[in-house]
């Protein structure tokens, strides 16, 4: 198999074991704080959105630490090993305990620092510049197949039910756990890419020569010495006036991430408004947030549609559709809904509630949040080439701290004021986009110049 065909068959197996890992948890995530309101029980105390606010803030500490976890063991060992903390994660809802519970929240968010900083570094890796962008839609298209296949087992497990019962909630957890298993192990069939001949001058890092022209940290001498050189990078790279400026969009990533994955649906159920099917709503709308997400991923990703005009255009997109969201969200969905108790809420918005609106939100969601996440992921490639493993783990450190602060305060703010939050970052953050872009095309410009 040629060196291109070995590294795309690396990024479909990524890809395919996010997928398969993440039908599990993303479902989990999705109905968790639906399914700790219906469970019964003297021993147990938690909150949903309690331990993603822990799992985030963790995230996100963790993340200073990750990239000298993977200088150490490698990228495809942690993703193995952050992998088996997904599993045992999604285990503790087949008998909760309080204290099993957070315990494993705080373990998560180490191990899912771990686990995406490797995704980046083994992202870029097997990619070039001109296959970055490709390869990112691919992976991000694949992973949120996640979205279809898990919401629809919870659509059709859980249609028609007020209820979850313990006997729902062991059979989902027990089935959702053995599927994370399968996709940790998938990870093991990514092979060595073949080393690529020392780039020329016209294909190197597009960041100033102090920051990209250091060794990268594999090839620092001593395990000791690759944990601290990794550590180093990643305080370095989040000096620089390019990270600084992605730093906006990389915490709106984060607030809409808490959003489509763990408030919307808890939104939906709540609605009582919506009769019988509240409940099974939850899976509907993951799965069309997930058509969404792969639609966006692929239009703008595998078909590299961003190429002829930048990715300015894509992101734009992707701020008009979650803006048209929210304002539907808004009119929709009654303010009290993310707080609501079990029984759901009596409130209404501004129109009769329309369980057809709220489906075409959640698909706006989407392919709104593929259009950001395509592109972030693209251009921390790009600028960030010799230095993956660390611009990753800044990224996943600024989105993951701003989603368990939007987390934490799911447990109290009415709907409106979050929405109100996200529309803000995300004007600020499209902003920040575009001055990071036109800083890449002119260095680009100077570069190749420079090459003739």
């Amino acid at each position: 198999m040629s060196p291109e065909g070995k590294a795309l068959l690396n990024i479909i197996i990524l890809g395919v074991g996010f997928m398969v890992m993440f039908t599990a948890f993303g479902t989990c995530g999705n109905i968790e704080q639906t399914v700790i309101k219906s469970f019964n029980s003297t021993e147990f105390h938690g909150s949903g959105y309690t331990s993603m606010a822990i799992i985030y803030a963790v995230f996100a500490a963790s993340n200073l630490i990750a990239p000298s976890v993977i200088a150490v063991i490698g990228p495809l060992l942690s993703l193995f090993f952050g992998g088996i903390v997904y599993s045992a994660y999604i285990a503790v809802f087949i008998h909760p305990y309080t204290w099993s519970f957070y315990t494993l929240s705080v373990l998560l968010g180490i191990a899912a620092a771990v686990l995406w900083t490797a995704q980046g570094n083994l992202l870029t890796i097997n990619s070039k510049d001109s296959t970055i962008g490709r390869n990112s839609g691919i992976f991000w298209a694949l992973m949120q197949f996640s979205l279809f296949f898990g919401n629809l087992y919870i659509y059709f497990a859980w249609h028609g039910k007020t209820h979850i019962t313990d006997k729902d909630r062991q059979t989902v957890f027990i089935t959702l756990t053995v599927i994370s298993l399968v996709g940790s192990f998938l990870f093991f069939l990514i092979q060595r890419p073949d080393p690529e001949p020392a780039p020329s001058d016209a294909s190197e890092s597009l960041l100033p020569a102090d920051i990209s022209d250091s060794s990268s940290v594999s090839t620092s001498p001593g395990l000791g010495s690759q944990a601290l050189d990794a550590f180093k990078k990643s305080i370095q790279l989040a000096m620089t006036k390019e990270m600084l400026l992605l730093s906006i969009p990389f915490a709106y990533s984060g607030l809409e991430l808490t959003f489509y994955s763990g408030v919307y649906g808890t939104c939906l159920g709540a609605m009582s408004q919506f009769g019988e099917d509240a409940k099974g709503l939850i899976g509907l709308s993951g799965i069309l947030i997930g058509v969404g997400e792969i639609l966006g991923g692929g239009i703008f990703g595998i078909l590299d549609k961003c190429n002829r005009y930048g990715r300015n255009p894509v992101v734009f997109l992707g701020l008009i559709t979650h803006f048209v969201a929210f304002y539907l969200i808004f009119l929709n969905i009654a303010s009290d809904a993310p707080v609501a108790p079990e029984e759901g809420t009596q409130m209404r918005a501004y129109m009769q509630p329309s369980i057809l609106v709220a489906l075409i939100c959640s698909f706006l969601l989407g392919l709104g949040d593929s259009c950001f996440n395509t592109q972030l992921i693209s251009i921390v490639g790009l600028l960030f080439r010799e230095d993956s493993a660390p611009a990753f783990a800044v990224f996943k450190f600024v989105q993951s701290i701003t989603a368990a602060i939007a987390f934490f305060y799911s447990n109290y703010l009415l709907l409106h004021w979050q929405l109100l939050i996200m529309v803000v970052m995300g004007f600020l953050g499209t902003v920040s986009f575009f001055a990071v872009e036109w800083i890449a095309i002119i260095s680009r410009r100077n570069t190749d110049y420079d090459s003739f």
